[in-house]
């Protein structure tokens, strides 16, 4: 008896063979770490060696299984994955609203040689459809292929496409070099931190303790331990997570991004997918003369205060030199030594007492520029063509004050927001940045002599601070 494929079937292509090993030796560790020293002292060694072997191999059967009613394919402009037994899952990711394509690396993964890809398409709030495990070689080759039928990249595609083996490119950052992070400023930053400097006050108010109690409970060891352990996490994480950040443009014009040390990260980002840039001056780096900047792509889900796990960096830590050269590298034209705003109204200081002299607007030929911050300082370049809505927003103590806020929305629910302005300066600065944002997204028109009516106006003009009262 013989069976006959489909020709989906046929051209679907599978995972590693080391793939179900990978995912067992996950789940085996999670499983293991669930079991508490009550369990070994009640089986004994013996017995609970046993339940961990058992627990392995069923691990590794469960994603064995898994892996052989795992594929992907690519057909026409989708990639098509299937996956599960009992429950089938088919899924068709349009290529055309791919934003960028992934490649990571995790401690196993890079042990045996092989990679994850993670793909982020428009209005996905995580990544979509990762594929673990591939080759290095056969992960990079397929991201590439991606990437040219998405039409992000000038990367003919051919029939021969469809074997990973033929293509070339590397997963490390290639083409131009852009820029790379110091380790050592790295390691300086982080302990530069609220919870680097205060854990030296942690530590000498348990001692203390230790000192006029004069006695030591477990209960308190372990609390104690368990919170130092907090405290240091978060830094050590962002050290683990941007060790080595390189930054580099390849042939396509693309930014390529490269960093991490337990796990290694590949990312690939078309510029002309850049919502905004947001330039972050931390209260303890200023003493240094240091800031941080992030990256809003269009596709990847806005990451939440304090959580390191967005895709969004851009600059860990640099000076304002490396911040001007980046800048300039990721928004052509834009010089951020040249990005003048202008305060808002004096009377605004009843709201903001401290941070009124932070706080500015400014309309430049190609982005929106907003100033914030007290003890953290933050800038925001928003392009005029990744702009979605603008919204003018008046709060109880704002119409009392005859104030008003703009917010210039990007994809992802990004803004730049031009907070506490002028009511009359509100509504004109919303209407020419309604105007602008249509100008940008217009095709390239023909050159032709300038007239009074051009909404182009030059970098430091302020013409929204001088309104017409109807």
């Amino acid at each position: 008896m013989t069976t006959t494929e489909t020709p989906e079937q046929a051209g679907r292509q599978r995972l590693h063979p080391l793939s179900p090993l990978l995912h067992g030796a996950k789940s085996l560790f999670v499983i293991v770490a669930a079991l508490s020293w009550q369990s070994l002292r009640q089986l004994g060694p013996t017995h609970f060696a046993m339940v961990v072997l058992a627990v392995a191999v069923g691990a590794v059967i469960f994603s064995a299984v898994g892996w052989w009613n795992t594929g992907y394919q690519v057909v026409a402009r989708e990639l098509r994955i299937t996956e599960g037994l009992l429950w089938r899952r088919n899924r068709a990711i349009p290529l055309d609203r791919l934003q960028s394509v992934e490649l990571r690396r995790p401690l196993l993964a890079q042990a045996t040689g092989l990679a994850e890809l993670r793909l982020e398409v428009v209005g996905g709030g995580k990544a979509e459809a990762p594929l673990a495990y591939l080759t290095v070689r056969e992960a990079a080759a397929l991201r590439e292929r991606l990437l040219a039928l998405s039409g992000r990249t000038s990367v003919a595609v051919s029939s021969d496409a469809a074997d990973p083996a033929a293509a070339p490119r590397t997963v490390t950052p290639g083409g131009r070099p852009l820029f790379s992070v110091s380790n050592r400023e790295l390691l300086i930053s982080q302990l530069l931190t609220p919870q680097a400097f205060f854990l030296p006050v942690g530590v000498a108010w348990v001692i203390t303790q230790f000192v006029m109690e004069g006695s030591w409970t477990f209960i308190g060891i372990a609390s104690t331990v368990t919170a130092m352990a907090g405290v240091l996490l978060q830094p050590i994480r962002r050290v683990l997570r941007d060790w080595d950040f390189r930054l580099a443009h390849d042939p396509d014009g693309r930014l390529l991004l490269h960093y991490g040390l337990t796990e290694t990260r590949s990312q690939v980002v078309p510029l002309h997918r850049v919502q905004a840039i947001r330039i972050t001056w931390p209260f303890l780096w200023r003493l240094t003369s240091w800031l941080h900047l992030q990256l809003d792509v269009a596709g990847y889900g806005a990451p939440e205060r304090g959580n390191d796990t967005g895709s969004d960096r851009l600059l860990p830590v640099g000076d304002q030199h490396a911040a001007r050269l980046v800048v300039g590298a990721v928004l052509p034209g834009v010089d951020l030594a040249a990005l003048a705003t202008s305060p808002p109204p004096p009377r605004v200081r009843w709201l903001h007492p401290v941070g009124l002299r932070f706080m500015g607007v400014g309309l430049h030929p190609d982005v929106l520029v907003t100033r914030e911050g007290r003890l953290s300082r933050e800038m925001t370049l928003l392009p005029y063509a990744r702009m979605q809505s603008v919204r003018v927003v008046q709060g109880p103590l704002q119409r009392m004050l005859g104030l008003a806020t703009v917010y210039a929305d990007a994809a992802g629910g990004r803004s730049g927001a031009a907070r506490d302005r002028d009511l009359a300066e509100a509504w004109a600065l919303a209407d020419e940045l309604a105007r602008r944002a249509r100008l940008a997204r217009r095709p390239a028109a023909p050159a032709r002599p300038a007239a009074p009516s051009d909404l182009r106006q030059p970098a430091d003009e302020t013409f929204w601070q001088r309104p017409t009262q109807a």
